[in-house]
């Protein structure tokens, strides 16, 4: 890796005072960092893989009609930057599924009837699915060292790209409130039980949903996690890496005590499925369909992450795990909510009430800890990230990566959590599902572009152009075909959803089922609808 990095060469005519400064730069460490760059950043050329362009970071055109890429953090990775192991992917994906919301999906299968090992199925068999998805999209980030939203001005041009990044966008805002809630309420597990049973926490607001003390929670920890979000990725790279063993010891802590309390597992896992075979049928699909839904964001961005990656094998080894390790943390929450019922006399699903059961302050301040660096970590790597790319490639002259993090924080509060979260169903149906739609043709979209329309092939200079003879800037800087697909994927699922949120009050059956399997409708009704609508002639145009 070190020879390469040396082989590294400056495309730069002679005068440009961008040559000077490449000249000036010493490549005296490695790997490079981009952060260590001045405002100018590099830019791999697509002559040569082992080729540098060094490119100003402002959004004017030059001769060619070439422009920077919205922000240095949307640059290509160069290959002697590239450090990410297997160890660190996989570390990624047990620091993002070790998490409150993991848990509580887990749960929330067992409060809606199924049994556990019911669960555990439908859960590692939907992550199996998206494995496949996932890693695909994964393929360009690392072969190119580019990230999603670069990636995705091949299907909807350099312009119409900002469709799919902000969409992502808007479901990781919604997510960074679920998370920022569940944070306050293990604030508010934490307060004296006088005032958790006060009229300022039992009486709610009407217009609000919630009581005024959990929504004086909810912004306490909002606030104290801004602290963290406005330092980026770089500020907490430390608190990442421990943040996952940590989590995981005090998951099995958890395991423990419920098997101590239950008399074994023989008695935690004795709950029978409450449901008759049509009705756990009927419960499966969009089970399934919201647990691929689960990840599917973070299965868009992903190359934000594997453009690091030191090759496709670490990448795809790293990511490989996920299915055991959603399945492994599904059992322990299954596990868990299941004993539930033996030790109380109910299903307590929710992890924060469940610490308030079990009681005494140095276990519940232990807990409250785990769970808020579990919530920090997550919101930081699958929350922020997407968005603030997003908005920094939307416009950079307004945004820069801090703005958009706190961009996206305000919009956490806007979705009103406490709503998704009032009952597994809204959790499951409205929410999981309900985005579905949006992630499915998107990445339908992305995938049949790169592999069958692009033939794997990318032209990483033209993905940074808005000249318009390159060849992503398809029509005024959009994709029609893209764009026609993308609302083709998301059409059979709206009159489901405004049926579920009772919009619609009465709509056919076909539609419901449409709804229930969200994700993988919208997928192949895009992905097919694309692969139509771009003919061979368009191909070899814009190919």
């Amino acid at each position: 890796m070190e020879a390469n990095c040396l082989r590294l060469r400056f495309n730069l005519p002679a005068t440009s005072a961008a040559s000077a400064a490449a000249r000036n730069y010493r490549v005296d460490r490695l790997p490079i960092k981009l952060r260590h760059l001045p405002s100018p950043f590099l830019r791999l050329s697509s002559s040569s893989s082992s080729s540098l362009i060094w490119i100003p970071k402002s959004t004017s055109s030059d001769a060619d009609g070439v422009v920077t890429a919205p922000g240095s953090d949307l640059a290509p990775v160069p290959a002697c930057a590239r450090t990410f192991t297997a160890w660190d992917m996989a570390s990624l994906w047990v620091g993002l599924v070790v998490g409150v919301p993991s848990y509580y999906l887990a749960g929330s299968l067992v409060d809606l009837g199924m049994a556990w090992w019911q669960g555990v199925a439908t859960v590692a068999l939907a992550n199996l699915i998206l494995l496949f998805p996932l890693v695909l999209t994964a393929i360009p980030g690392t072969r190119h060292g580019i990230p999603f939203p670069v990636l995705a001005r091949s299907a909807f041009g350099v312009r119409g790209a900002h469709v799919p990044t902000l969409l992502r966008a808007l479901v990781g805002c919604g997510w960074y409130g679920i998370e920022t809630w569940i944070g306050g309420q293990a604030i508010f597990l934490l307060l004296p039980t006088a005032l958790k049973t006060s009229p300022a926490a039992s009486s709610l607001i009407p217009w609000l949903g919630t009581s005024p003390l959990e929504f004086s929670c909810f912004i306490l920890f909002w606030i104290a996690q801004l602290g963290f979000v406005l330092r980026g990725m770089e500020g907490i790279r430390e608190l990442e890496k421990y943040s996952a063993p940590i989590l995981i010891c005090l998951s099995l802590a958890l395991l423990c005590w419920a098997y101590t309390k239950a008399g074994g597992f023989g008695r935690m896992l004795s709950a029978p499925s409450r449901l008759s075979g049509a009705q756990f049928w009927a419960l499966f699909f969009p089970s399934l369909t919201a647990n691929i839904s689960f990840w599917a964001t973070v299965a868009l961005n992903i190359p934000d992450f594997t453009r690091f990656a030191r090759s496709q094998k670490d990448q795809i080894l790293g990511q490989a795990g996920l299915p055991l390790f959603m399945g492994a943390f599904t059992f322990l929450g299954l596990a868990v909510t299941s004993a539930t019922e033996s030790i109380f006399g109910r299903v307590i699903s929710d992890p924060i009430h469940l610490l308030g059961q079990i009681g005494g302050l140095p276990t519940t301040v232990v807990a409250i800890l785990g769970i808020s660096l579990a919530i920090v970590t997550t919101n930081i790597a699958a929350n922020v990230v997407a968005p603030a790319n997003a908005l920094v490639n939307l416009s950079p002259s307004a945004f820069t990566f801090r703005r958009g993090a706190l961009l996206t924080a305000f919009l956490g509060i806007a979705f009103q959590p406490w709503r998704l979260l009032s009952s597994s169903e809204s959790f499951v149906y409205t929410w999981l599902l309900g985005y579905s739609a949006l992630m499915g043709p998107i990445g339908g979209i992305v995938i049949a572009d790169y592999y069958l329309v692009k033939g794997m092939e990318l032209d990483v200079s033209a993905l940074y152009s808005e000249d318009p003879r390159s060849r992503y800037y398809y029509q005024g800087g959009c994709n029609a075909a893209a764009m026609a697909a993308l609302v083709a994927g998301i059409l059979p699922i709206l009159p489901g959803f405004l049926h579920k949120v009772g919009i619609l009050a009465n709509t056919s059956g076909a539609f419901v089922a449409a709804y229930n399997n969200a994700w993988f409708v919208s997928f192949f009704v895009s992905a097919i609808f694309y692969l139509i609508l771009s003919s061979p002639g368009r191909r070899s145009k814009n190919a």
